[in-house]
């Protein structure tokens, strides 16, 4: 137990119980939700595990001191004072990143600044010399979080987001982020024991994301790095052992996932995202207007898709969202229809009753994560039936 420490998970807003249940079935200890992230316990190789393997978190960090502050000097002393020199290497490279709710700062940036003035000056004052700054590729990522007067100070021990799953090379103008489209699979109930579509495909991202989690695939395997691979506890042949222990887990799939767009681009860049996650005996991409689609199978689908809102692409919304219901209702019986839409008038001109509705955030747009369940018949015969 002695080994064991406290982190947070980040995640989005509205997805903190996924990622909560993503980290109690990896083994977490103490898993706690909170807004935007979940705390929770492990060691060194859990948090290359929760690296490696989380779905819907978008960093780890470590926590290593917190503090009060009441004014600019006492943040720069705390953090002048920490012994960064056990952390950093005198001659490496660091990062700092920050976020702030304050009235005695109100500039993540100046943060920014005034840390890494902090820990440069101490570093000069006791060697004479210091790290440089590198934003690209850091030894070192060093993460401040101010809540008024609370501070505390963690090292993100993922880097760039977890988002950037590392088999992304083609986007469309409005591509959705990894990390919300593994949530809303999630949302939706998809666990791979059944068909899948995405009828409106764009670059392909839910299409992969689906594979993963019904193959058990780690959601992070096709990255480069971690910033943990660079701290200079890392431990190389551990982080090997997690991997393998992962990708034993990966499992078979017997049904299909397809992807449909319309734009003969989109399906190109969705068929090579496709095989950059080494995923093409799993995915079929189509260039199919889904207005003029049908189900084509007998079995029951499964559909998750993110259809223009009409703020970055430019679409009749009325007409547009009509179209969607009259397909589903007219041409996909035996359905579990699910769609995420910021245009919340949209919802009104699909026609049909949604059985769910979540309330969701796509980067700062408030949306709508919708389910439509679509029969076989009617609803009231299929009420019948059950009863």
């Amino acid at each position: 137990m002695e080994n064991n420490y406290t982190m947070i998970a980040k995640s989005l807003y509205g997805f903190e119980q996924e990622l909560a249940k993503e980290l109690r079935h990896l083994g977490a200890m103490d898993v706690k939700p909170g807004v935007r992230h979940v705390s929770f316990v492990g060691d060194k190789g859990f948090m290359y595990k929760a690296n490696l393997s989380l779905r819907t978190a978008i960093s780890i960090l470590k926590p290593i001191f917190d503090f009060k502050i009441f004014n600019e000097e006492d943040f720069y002393k705390a953090i002048y004072n920490y012994p960064w020199e056990n952390l950093i290497d005198k001659n490496g490279t660091f990062a700092v990143e920050s976020t702030v709710n304050s009235e005695i700062f109100t500039h993540s940036r100046y943060v920014v600044f005034r840390a890494k003035d902090a820990i440069v000056d101490r570093f000069r004052d006791k060697f004479e010399t210091r790290p440089n700054i590198d934003t690209d590729n850091p030894d070192c990522v060093v993460n401040v979080h101010i809540d008024r007067s609370d501070c505390a100070i963690a090292l993100n021990s993922s880097g760039e987001p977890l988002f950037k799953r590392g088999y992304k090379s083609a986007t469309n103008i409005a591509p959705i982020n990894e990390v919300l489209a593994a949530g809303l699979l999630m949302k939706s109930g998809w666990d791979g024991q059944c068909d899948f579509l995405d009828p409106m495909c764009g670059s392909g991202t839910l299409l992969i994301e689906a594979a993963m989690i019904a193959c058990r695939i780690p959601a992070n395997i096709n990255r480069e790095k971690f910033a943990f691979q660079k701290w200079q506890d890392f431990d190389e042949d551990l982080f090997a052992i997690i991997t393998e222990s992962a990708l034993k887990k990966v499992r078979s799939f017997n049904f299909t996932i397809k992807g449909y767009d319309k734009a003969p681009s989109a399906v190109e860049k969705a068929q090579t995202n496709v095989e950059n996650a080494n995923l093409s005996e799993f995915i079929k991409v189509e260039r199919q207007d889904f207005f003029e689609s049908f189900k084509t199978t007998e079995r029951h689908l499964h559909m998750v898709f993110n259809p223009p809102y009409g703020v970055r692409l430019d679409i009749d919304i009325p007409k547009f969202y009509a179209k969607i219901g009259d397909t589903l209702k007219q041409n996909y019986p035996g359905t579990s229809a699910w769609f995420i839409v910021a245009d919340l008038e949209a919802i009104k001109h699909v026609g049909l009753r949604p059985s769910r509705k979540i309330k969701l955030y796509n980067a700062k747009l408030e949306s709508r994560f919708l389910q439509y369940e679509i029969y076989e018949g009617s609803k009231k015969a299929k009420k019948n039936i059950d009863s």
